[in-house]
């Protein structure tokens, strides 16, 4: 994701990276050089004029933008969720670091969990990302548990399990007074709570059928679009022609990048910073400095 300061409303019409036009460029290019051969040829092929005009076009083109609006708010509804859930993490590994620093007195003991939850935060981000922990795991726990992490099918679920052992190790060695178990057994299950929603969202795209029909209807509009324009607004037609399909083509192709929140795409959720949020919040209640370099901000830049 790219982290940015607001911009002059001149230069947010030049921004090129995070704006999605790289991704639709080519079907522009294709849509205004079809658009550009039908107004040179009067809207007409092998000598057979097209007998279309805007009327069809208007009432399909409302079908079309309801449509999409419903797929981009599934898909944003998607992406807000996976920053909730992940605003949940920083709040709960706060509170069980705050309680640990609180209720124990054993400030070595303290340190493991407060490593611990850091571990569970990239384990997390990388399962989410399909991406290999090992690296950064290894900067928090022993060999043996970034082994048992990383080769788990769910390492975000084994990350939480040794919080959890924690917890249970302090109890039974009276570190930790039985009454107030269940304040971190709550906080415990809001993060496994939250960690399954993740889960649920990563794994559930949004059915497929909805994506092929809106991508067909997208296409076929606007490859027929210049023959209904032509006799109405005659060389004007391939730039009308041009601005409706990148419309339609930046919705499709945004609705499809925010259906995927966890990915490494400009305009995903910004995971690294995120996790290093979590990170940094943690040990800054020991009085530690993070371990992981913080992750380069990126701007918007006109190139």
């Amino acid at each position: 994701m790219i982290v940015r300061p607001p911009l002059h409303w001149l230069r947010m019409l030049f921004v090129w990276r995070g704006s999605i036009l790289p991704a639709i460029t080519p079907q522009l290019i294709i849509i205004t050089i079809l658009a550009v051969v039908a107004t040179m040829l009067h809207g007409s092929i092998l000598s057979w004029k097209v007998p279309l005009n805007f009327v069809p076009f208007s009432l399909i083109g409302l079908t079309l933008a309801i449509f999409l609006g419903f797929r981009n708010s599934t898909s944003y509804a998607r992406f807000w969720e996976a920053r909730t859930l992940w605003g949940v993490f920083l709040v709960e590994s706060r509170h069980l670091a705050a309680q640990a620093l609180s209720l124990t007195q054993d400030r070595a003991q303290t340190r493991v969990l407060v490593l611990r939850l850091c571990a569970f935060a990239y384990a997390l981000k990388h399962q989410l990302r399909g991406s290999d922990a090992r690296a950064d795991l290894a900067l928090f726990l022993p060999p043996v548990e970034v082994q048992q992490i990383s080769e788990a099918r769910f390492p975000g679920a084994m990350a939480m399990l040794l919080v959890q052992r924690w917890v249970g190790e302090q109890c039974q060695q009276g570190r930790i007074a039985a009454p107030v178990v269940p304040v971190f057994e709550q906080a415990l299950a809001r993060l496994g709570s939250a960690l399954g929603g993740c889960e649920r969202i990563a794994s559930t795209p949004i059915p497929f059928t909805y994506s092929v029909i809106l991508h067909r209807s997208i296409y076929i509009y606007c490859f027929l679009l210049p023959f209904g324009l032509l006799d109405s607004i005659g060389t004007m037609t391939p730039v009308i022609v041009c601005f409706v399909a990148y419309t339609f083509f930046a919705l499709e192709a945004l609705g499809a990048e925010l259906e995927h929140p966890f990915g490494m795409e400009a305009n995903d959720l910004a995971l690294d910073a995120m996790v290093y949020g979590i990170e940094s919040s943690v040990l800054e209640m020991l009085g530690e400095a993070p371990l992981v370099k913080a992750p380069q901000v990126r701007d918007f830049v006109l190139h």
